[in-house]
């Protein structure tokens, strides 16, 4: 008999003979071995001392009540009698009761079997029995562990999302990608299942907490399992990965995300809650919780409305999602009850705990040195979008405008300004940086706008890159809570950007479809040029890449960039102008394009059970390879962190995984003067792959280091071992990919060049081989350069 069966069995049983015996109906952690019988999968692991609540729901027989509840660990009694409080589910049995005992650890690896027993007014008993594993952590001899984790989340991120990023940023050329995105360097990846609780598909909640708690959650939910109560936040607990490692190691946590800050994806690494929409709450335990029992130290994102007092002006704060604690769990847990306080001003509470208040990106870039503890909110609620965000700096869009919020730090900004503080804890941290709107711009099947904050998340993840290079002790992984919208890049449009907007008025599937989407061959390359701030120039080309959508709802399409976004419901003043200028939904825009039937209902594309993207570099992060579930990646992260794991993966060339202490870098300097004087450095690329390189020749460079006869204008040309010219360049802001170049110099802590200047630099990948670096000068006047080659990290 199968496990379904052997349930319905079992249900069937109980529903028989109901006034014959109390019935445990629930026990947590949640097991195969309670559910169904079998003692596999494990379902709940934890690590050892990490704690979390024991849980039972029991059903008395009519008339009877339960007296007491005792839970045993492998046949042995734990000490105390279950807290007994009742069950306020809709449909249960009167008198039924949920048991807890809480905080509890286990020391012992293993799996272990656990166990509780009711016992009714009449004397009558009844146990049940689930099974747990306390997970053992292998240390590698000699291996270094991981001071400092750093998690780098694309909500929705699936690898399609990555593609797609990599064509418009880094171009492909006779089927090579030209300039590979920051996160395509990292030197170990895999492939995460990302499966709920309760769902195939997941939603963000247990998607993200899975990773700061190793165990599963229901959707909606976070750091909690499930229980037979209404009360949102008095479910049994898991301690997650900032309250451990704060406990046992003294590290901080920060966390950074473009969401309004009590998102599920952010609120999974710091709350405890069954309701991902329990704002007040949520971002109340942050300060009266987290700040204090997770030694959180950086917040930034949006969210501002649930800071501000009721009454405010964009206060979102209310009574009915705020919480106060049952006590049993308050004393456990060593934490504040709570108070129901729609009136409390979270910022000035926030400013009291000794956090800096960085109110925009002015404020945070100013305050980010100084700042021992930061909190940042930088909109009402979800932060705008990059795509947004870079057409306000650039001039050349106010959408941001009309929320309101003009001066909105970058993701990779907010990145730095997180590392910058967290950094100072010589004990370590965890942080968690997310990317929110690649999720939720899919949502909106709004192609544009999810491929620039997918492109603001690689420039995030090479600052992040960046640190963990300059230290050698911090693990960065890159992943994703789930995929959003089924994205696919189908092909390319076959017509200019100009007959694309002469199509748009015809509305019809012939003009819009038939006649302009290219696959396979008339797919060709779509090309984007990329401004020097890292973004496309415009995201309107012509022959622009094309993206499909598996998991969407009905849309009118166009293929044009949409001026302005899907109205944000999660804004306060959404049904206030000029917020109520935006499109309702995504068949209220492209009013000239075609209409696409979905295969969902409503008016937003979901999430899907496709398999995610996982990367990592730094110590322990071998163990990021292969097919994993989402659970798994805690659990590695931990193993890097608490007892080391393996090789020390850094190096990023295609194919390669080679420890840190490495020769990366060589300079040479000399006068150049006319015509044969110039000066000539070689260099050698072992093995049998090839290597990306950062080359520059530098002159007014030099000026800053107090070089008083610095060459003005030098040329840089390479040769290879026939004496062939492979490349060259004159000033370094013409004729490179200047997005690459800059991102390439941060990664490797190289100093940035001075915008004007006439120094050289390009990167180049080379094969294996020797080659020739040589600086010329342009003028008459002899000077000092220095000639520098990296290798691109």
């Amino acid at each position: 008999m199968n496990r379904r069966l052997r349930l319905l069995a079992a249900l069937a049983l109980t529903a028989s003979v109901g006034s014959a015996a109390p019935t445990i109906s629930r026990l947590t952690p949640p097991s195969d071995l309670f559910s169904f019988g079998d003692p596999n999968p494990i379902i709940s692991r934890f690590l050892p001392g990490q704690r979390f609540d024991l849980q039972a729901t029991v059903q008395p027989d009519a008339g009877q009540t339960i007296t007491k509840v005792v839970f045993a660990l492998d046949g042995q009694a734990i000490t105390g009698d279950a807290n007994l409080t009742a069950a306020t589910v809709s449909g249960l049995p009167a008198g039924t009761i949920v048991a807890s005992k809480r905080a509890y650890s286990i020391a012992t690896t293993g799996v272990h079997s656990f166990t509780a027993t009711a016992t009714q007014s009449d004397g009558t008993t009844v146990s049940a029995t689930g099974n747990l594993e306390v997970v053992s952590l292998p240390a590698a001899l000699g291996a270094p562990k991981a001071k400092n984790v750093i998690f780098m989340i694309g909500d929705g991120f699936g690898i399609a999302h990555r593609t797609a990023a990599s064509i418009m940023l880094g171009g492909v050329s006779q089927g090579k990608v030209i300039n590979p995105l920051a996160m395509e360097k990292f030197p170990v990846s895999g492939i995460v299942h990302t499966h709920s609780l309760n769902s195939i598909v997941t939603d963000s909640a247990p998607g993200a907490s899975c990773y700061s708690t190793g165990n599963k959650n229901n959707n909606n939910q976070e750091g909690v399992f499930p229980d037979d109560t209404t009360d949102a936040f008095d479910n049994p607990r898991t301690e997650f990965i900032g309250e451990y490692l704060a406990r046992t190691q003294g590290k901080s946590l920060g966390i950074v995300t473009t969401a309004d800050v009590f998102d599920a994806t952010p609120a999974a690494f710091g709350v405890h809650t069954s309701n991902r929409g329990a704002g007040t709450g949520i971002v109340d335990q942050y300060l009266d919780e987290s700040a204090a029992r997770a030694n959180l130290t950086v917040l930034l994102g949006g969210g501002r409305k649930w800071f501000l007092p009721s009454g405010t002006a964009g206060s979102a704060r209310a009574s009915s999602s705020d919480y106060v604690l049952p006590a049993d769990l308050a004393t456990a847990w060593g934490v504040t009850p709570g108070k129901i306080d729609a009136g409390r001003d979270l910022i000035t509470d926030f400013q009291t705990a000794g956090f800096a208040y960085a109110p925009d990106a002015t404020a945070l870039a100013s305050k980010k040195d100084s700042a021992n503890r930061l909190l940042g909110l930088f909109a009402y609620s979800n932060m705008n979008v990059a795509l947004d965000k870079i057409g306000k700096r650039r001039g050349t869009s106010t959408v941001v405008d009309d929320f309101g919020f003009p001066d909105q730090p970058m993701l990779d900004e907010m990145t730095d300004a997180a590392l910058t503080v967290l950094g100072k804890n010589n004990n370590g941290f965890v942080l968690m940086v997310e990317a929110a709107s690649i999720d939720k711009q899919a949502h909106n099947m709004d192609t544009e706008r999810w491929i620039l904050d997918t492109i603001e998340f690689d420039r995030a993840i090479a600052t992040a890159r960046s640190f963990a290079l300059s230290r050698g002790d911090t693990l960065v992984i890159i992943t994703a809570d789930h995929e959003c919208a089924g994205v696919n890049i189908i092909g390319a449009s076959t017509v200019t950007n100009a007959e694309l907007k002469t199509r748009s008025s015809a509305g019809t599937a012939t003009a819009l479809r038939d006649e302009v989407v290219g696959t396979y061959d008339a797919a060709g390359f779509p090309y984007y040029d990329i401004s020097s701030d890292g973004y496309p120039v415009t995201t309107d080309v012509d022959r622009r890449m094309l993206i499909g959508y598996a998991a969407n709802s009905d849309r009118n399409e166009d293929w044009m960039t949409n001026p302005l976004p899907i109205r944000d419901s999660q804004q306060p003043f959404y049904n206030t102008a000029p917020l109520t200028t935006h499109p309702a939904s995504p068949t209220a825009r492209d009013a000239g394009g075609f209409a696409v039937t979905g295969q969902v209902p409503g008016s937003s594309a979901v999430h899907t059970a496709s398999d995610i993207p996982v990367a990592a570099m730094g110590p322990g992060a071998g163990l990021f390879t292969g097919v994993m579930d989402n659970t798994d990646v805690f659990f590695k992260a931990m193993q890097a962190v608490l007892v080391g794991a393996g090789s020390d993966y850094t190096q990023t060339a295609v194919g390669q995984r080679t420890a840190t202490d490495r020769l990366v870098n060589l300079s040479n300097r000399g006068l150049v003067g006319t015509g044969e004087n110039v000066l000539i450095s070689g260099f050698v690329i072992n093995g049998s792959r090839n290597r990306e390189v950062l080359i520059r020749a530098l002159g007014p460079a030099l000026s800053a280091f107090g070089v008083s006869n610095p060459l003005t204008d030098p040329v840089l040309k390479i040769y290879n071992a026939s004496g062939a010219l492979v490349a060259s360049n004159d000033n370094w802001e013409v004729g490179n990919n200047l997005a690459s170049l800059q991102t390439t110099t941060s990664s490797i802590g190289a100093r940035a060049l001075t915008a004007g200047s006439k120094d050289a630099a390009l990167v180049v990948t080379l094969p294996a081989g020797a080659y020739t670096a040589q600086i010329e000068g342009t003028s008459a006047t002899p000077g000092i350069a220095l000639l520098e080659v990296y290798e691109a990290l």
